[in-house]
């Protein structure tokens, strides 16, 4: 019986990670490969089982009401505090000194 086996890269572009990520998921046992020589080599099952599990990437959004520090500086600038800082800013978008 032959199997499908994919490369590092291979398993990369089909999972949309980098192949520096798939090879951290290897190692922590998250895809199973097979090594031969001095290559791995992930199968088509590990691949789909991967893409099942697939959650979205990046941390877990802040909780609602609690304003990142760009937003408090946002707010701070609209409501007229820092408001040299501000006007130096946009003086400088405007290409003035």
């Amino acid at each position: 019986m032959s199997r499908n086996l994919y490369t590092t890269n291979e398993a990369a572009n089909l999972l949309g990670v980098t192949p520096a990520r798939v090879r951290q998921m290897v190692a922590r046992g998250e895809v199973e490969s097979e090594k031969l020589g001095r290559d791995r080599f992930i199968t088509a099952e590990a691949i789909e089982t991967a893409k099942q599990r697939k959650t979205s990437p990046g941390p877990e959004a802040k909780t609602p009401g609690k304003p990142s520090t760009a937003n408090k500086a946002a707010t701070r600038a609209a409501n007229g505090s820092n408001a040299a800082l501000t006007a130096a800013v946009k003086a400088k978008r405007r290409g003035k000194k």
